[in-house]
């Protein structure tokens, strides 16, 4: 006879295993959750409680009395807002620059991790890694001030360079149609590498046996990646499309701030530098939390119908 099946307790705890209890479980993952903290007190401070101020919108908000002491208006803001003569043109211009830099931003880091994960020599990989990466570290500020400074009509060198082949000077700054391109394009050099970073993660978890059976059937490495790549990293180039078109009302205050001016402004005014001007700068609170509400609910609305239609076409969503 073993020492199992002769101390019957011994026998009892292998039929009747201890229960899980929720406090066995969180004290499992203390380090987990302790490691989750900082970020879950991040969102709860500074994503949840600002979404009471969300109650301006509706109100006559007023600061010596605040929220609960506001009169209440119901509508009256957005109506304005929606019979503004203005309304169309902020939406027009929005809706241009970010579909622009939806449609010319997004596919450029899928470009480009396929590309570096081609790469075999590791030095130049990691050297051209860090060069895509670097413009995502530098503030709108000085990617602005590289922008004045490269396409100056005295001392930029684009400038210089359309001189140099014997054509006239542009005033690029100045101009309203090369608004929209300059400001796609300096968010491009700025934004691609840190996407490339996403993508670069998912193709390391490509099945490399995957590629073996591919070349061993004679796939040319173009096949390999639009039957093996593609499809494996799929799912997060939808969630990762699902997400931009949640934010493809916003555009950026700080940006337009610094690259728009008096010659470019009809095409430079969006929602957010509409609600830092008549909000902030002109003291309507309650004016602009009512066109920021209706910018949160228009991304809202396109992240549920985007994800629908995800998971119809593809059988991938984010929940």
């Amino acid at each position: 006879m073993s020492l199992l099946t002769a101390n019957p307790l011994i026998s009892m705890k292998k039929q009747y295993p201890q229960k899980k209890t929720l406090a066995n479980c969180v004290w499992k993952m203390r380090w987990f959750y302790i490691l989750m903290l900082p970020g879950l007190v991040y969102f709860i401070v500074y994503k949840y409680i600002p979404m009471w101020g969300l109650l301006m919108a509706f109100q006559d908000y007023m600061p010596t009395t605040g929220i609960t002491g506001s009169d209440w208006v119901g509508l009256k803001h957005f109506i304005s807002f929606f019979s503004n003569d203005g309304f169309y043109i902020l939406f027009r211009n929005t809706l241009m620059i970010s579909t622009g830099s939806l449609i010319f931003s997004f596919p450029i880091p899928i470009i480009l991790a396929l590309l570096l994960n081609e790469i075999r020599h590791n030095v130049y990989k990691r050297t051209v890694q860090t060069l895509l990466y670097l413009p995502h570290f530098l503030s709108t500020v000085v990617i602005c001030s590289i922008a004045y400074t490269m396409f100056s009509m005295e001392d930029g060198i684009v400038n210089h360079i359309i001189e140099w082949f014997g054509f006239e000077r542009l005033n690029i700054l100045m101009n309203a149609d090369a608004y929209r391109p300059l400001y796609i394009s300096t968010g491009i050099w700025q934004n691609a590498g840190w996407g490339t970073i996403i993508y670069l993660a998912a193709l390391a978890g490509v099945d490399v046996q995957m590629y073996e059976a591919a070349s061993i059937e004679g796939a040319s490495r173009l096949q390999r990646t639009w039957y093996i790549t593609l499809p494996s990293i799929l799912p997060v180039i939808m969630v990762t499309l699902i997400l931009r078109l949640g934010d493809i009302l916003e555009v950026g205050v700080e940006k337009t701030l610094l690259l728009s001016n008096a010659m470019n402004r009809d095409v430079a005014e969006v929602f957010d530098s509409y609600v830092y001007n008549r909000g902030i700068v002109s003291g309507q609170y309650s004016y602009g939390a009512a066109v920021g509400l209706f910018k949160s609910a228009v991304g809202l609305i396109l992240v549920l119908s985007a994800n629908w239609f995800s998971k119809k076409v593809t059988d991938e969503s984010i929940y």
